[in-house]
């Protein structure tokens, strides 16, 4: 099921690429995207590091040892250590929800932090901008 919000839109941003915006205000709470995921096969995993995919897939399941790739945005949105967006696997749907964790003004980006711990500032494969 892929459902988003209307206005939703990718734009270049000033130092970190594509992100995903929307053209309307979004309120703490609202439901921005669900994304149904592209389930690969666990043997992929070491395959998808030597690919453009390296920057844009999850790792799923319980044990998170899959790899997976959301459709829609949502392989799309930035990382941010304390982000105005969180994500939940729903792993019997095989989706993520991208939900507002702050208000979100029009025309800005909206970011999840990848570790799925808005404030968790482990180390990433890449340096925050």
């Amino acid at each position: 099921m892929l459902q988003r919000l209307p206005g939703l839109y990718i734009t270049q941003t000033n130092s970190r690429g594509r992100g995903v915006f929307c053209a309307h205000d979004i309120s703490k709470g609202d439901l921005i995207e669900i994304c149904p995921m592209l389930i690969l096969e666990k043997k992929e995993l070491k395959t998808i590091h030597k690919t453009s995919l390296h920057d844009y897939y999850f790792l799923w399941g319980e044990k998170q040892d899959t790899p997976a790739i959301a459709l829609g945005n949502g392989s799309i949105y930035n990382h941010k250590t304390k982000p105005n967006a969180d994500f939940i696997l729903d792993f019997e749907d095989e989706t993520i929800e991208i939900i507002a964790i702050k208000n979100i003004s029009a025309g800005k980006e909206i970011t999840i932090n990848y570790h799925g711990e808005p404030g968790n500032n482990k180390e990433l494969w890449f340096i925050e901008k």
